[in-house]
């Protein structure tokens, strides 16, 4: 929690002067009862029937009386501005916390987020920073208020009767060792749940992400018992957290009511003796409900230490994660050219068993390459170690002539532009999706761009053309159209190599040929790599890479492995009889 303090750093006034006005708050709080024991005495010896007498008590009364509203009206007055400027540093205290967070997240490499997961980083963001917050500003409000209130209140005790007093001796070290026993095992158990907290986001976030497959393969009872039991996790974990406090909320008061009962005992004892005035028992009641209320007040602040403590831990986690990939010291900034080569490459996540194995091959600058693999062999990772989205685990892979760990990442993928099999739109209009790409872009250059990619034709369509508003994830678009889309903004940021991961695996062979062809002809000295499954998709490109299993099996023109390759002649083979089979059902029909 400490190490989060630097946050509030930005206002560090509000977080000072918060507590000095609570200060101010619990001096005028404290002068209350003695003002109130003076006003019971007057009561008490106004045993006269002498007008004047009564006259002067009343005149007294009012006066004690009005010094009591004014120190009441100031305590609030106090209170009121403490907690104002309280709210502002502890909502600025996890605004910044938030933003160092997300600022961070940017800063990593995918494997970096792997390690985390998505829903567990989420769940950081917002879960975890608002337990902190909430501490922050319980801790504002209190931590100085409590303290002062119990210690002051409680000398005051002492010196008015120490006998009344004594009765705190024995109950306080109870309470303090229950808290030193619950307050570990609090910890323990609000970690656990919030881990189960990241399992249960995990379940939401991918049911709405996937909403239109649930639906469509009829899975909505499998989603159901899915989330079902990610909540009842939860649900579980909770209530193991939460019965601890449920347990011992009952046993503390049992204890505080004890006391004040003692306090009570205690004091009517002594006001018999002769030892203790009426007004000042009044006075001592309320200072030592004041010296309750405090210490519940501490309790409190204690059990939300306790349980922001797992939260601070977890937001620490991700603050002090170093970025596995980072620019190195004198990075290059400019690519030489748009070629690519891959020398004895191997590659792994996690340090787990190699997906690539001694991947060697060159790409020269300007070429269209094609790549086709079966299911699994790691095509798209191949592809995004060129970005430097993940770091070889042996080997070496150059662009321009040099290794990629000598660039400047953010100038190395601004000049490699990726279509991912994924195909991202955001909310907002087509125009704002394709200024992704370049937000300079004038609208003529947003219509070059759709044209290569073959989607002028149909946004112009649209009524609103490239003002049309799409959807969240561009739920208003098809498949194919939103592929069209997603090259066109890569193709806007005039990159030197230019990947398509299956970028077109939703568009017909005749569009497939005239993306291509656009490719082809205005992005001349584009490097271009193509990943298809499709043999058409690839039969023109300059070279086509085989892999099989992560290896590269074979490298040559789509006439070369067709007389020499059997992966890619089986392939083809396969589909040029689906295609003949699809044609023979049309002459038919």
């Amino acid at each position: 929690m400490i190490k989060l303090l630097k946050y509030a750093k930005k206002y560090i006034f509000y977080t000072l002067l918060s507590p000095l006005l609570m200060v101010g708050e619990v001096i005028f709080e404290l002068l209350i009862p003695q003002v109130m024991a003076d006003i019971v005495e007057t009561i008490r010896l106004t045993g006269t029937t002498d007008p004047v007498a009564q006259q002067e008590a009343i005149q007294t009364i009012l006066a004690l009386g009005g010094k009591m509203l004014t120190f009441a009206l100031c305590s609030l007055f106090c209170g009121a501005m403490a907690a104002r400027l309280a709210s502002v540093a502890g909502m600025g205290f996890g605004a910044g916390i938030r933003n160092a967070l997300i600022e961070k997240v940017q800063t990593f490499s995918f494997s970096n987020i792997d390690r985390f997961s998505t829903a567990s980083l989420i769940t950081r963001t917002t879960t975890d920073i608002t337990t902190v917050q909430n501490t922050f500003l319980m801790l504002i409000r209190g931590l100085f208020r409590a303290p002062i209130m119990l210690v002051t209140a409680l000398a005051i005790c002492i010196k008015k009767s120490k006998d009344v007093t004594s009765v705190f001796g024995v109950a306080l070290p109870i309470i303090l060792i229950v808290l030193a026993i619950a307050g570990p095992i609090l910890i323990k158990r609000f970690k656990a749940m919030l881990k189960k907290f990241d399992g249960f986001n995990a379940s939401i976030q991918e049911n709405l992400t996937n909403i239109r497959v649930v639906k469509s393969f009829v899975r909505t009872d499998y989603e159901k018992k899915k989330f079902k039991a990610a909540n009842d996790d939860l649900y579980n974990a909770s209530i193991y957290a939460e019965k601890l406090m449920i347990l011992g909320e009952p046993l503390l008061m049992v204890l505080l009511y004890c006391t004040i009962f003692s306090v009570i005992v205690v004091s009517t004892k002594v006001i018999a003796n002769g030892s203790l005035l009426v007004g000042e028992f009044t006075a001592i009641f309320t200072y030592i409900m004041q010296i309750i209320m405090s210490f519940l007040m501490t309790i409190a602040m204690v059990a939300q230490l306790f349980m922001s403590e797992a939260s601070a831990k977890r937001i620490a986690e991700v603050l002090d994660e170093e970025p596995d990939i980072k620019d190195p010291e004198n990075a290059l900034e400019t690519l030489k050219d748009a070629s690519v080569e891959f020398k004895n490459v191997s590659f792994s996540y996690n340090e787990g068993k190699n997906i690539i194995n001694n991947a060697s091959f060159k790409i020269n600058s300007g070429e269209m390459v094609g790549i086709m693999g079966a299911t699994g062999s790691s095509k798209s990772s191949l592809v995004q170690l060129i970005a430097r989205l993940y770091d070889v685990t042996d080997g070496e892979v150059l662009v321009g002539g040099e290794n990629v760990k000598k660039y400047k990442l953010h100038s190395l993928r601004e000049n490699v532009s990726m279509v991912l099999q994924k195909n991202v739109l955001f909310s907002g209009t087509i125009a704002d999706n394709l200024r992704w790409g370049n937000k300079n872009a004038t609208d003529e250059e947003l219509r070059n761009a759709c044209k290569i990619a073959d989607a002028d034709e149909f946004v112009s369509s649209f009524p609103d053309g490239y003002q049309t508003d799409l959807g969240q994830g561009g739920v208003n678009v098809s498949g194919g159209q939103k592929q069209r889309l997603c090259i066109a903004r890569a193709i806007l940021k005039s990159p030197k190599i230019l990947i398509l991961d299956d970028s077109t695996s939703a568009v017909d062979s005749a569009t497939d040929a005239r993306i291509r062809q656009g490719l082809r002809e205005s992005l001349p000295s584009t490097t271009k790599i193509i990943i298809a499954q499709r043999v058409s998709s690839i039969s023109d490109c300059d070279k086509i890479i085989i892999l099989d299993n992560g290896t590269v099996n074979d490298i040559g023109t789509h006439e070369e492995l067709l007389e020499r390759n059997e992966i890619y002649r089986d392939v083809y083979t396969s589909q040029q009889k689906g295609t003949d089979d699809f044609d023979e059902v049309g002459g038919e029909q």
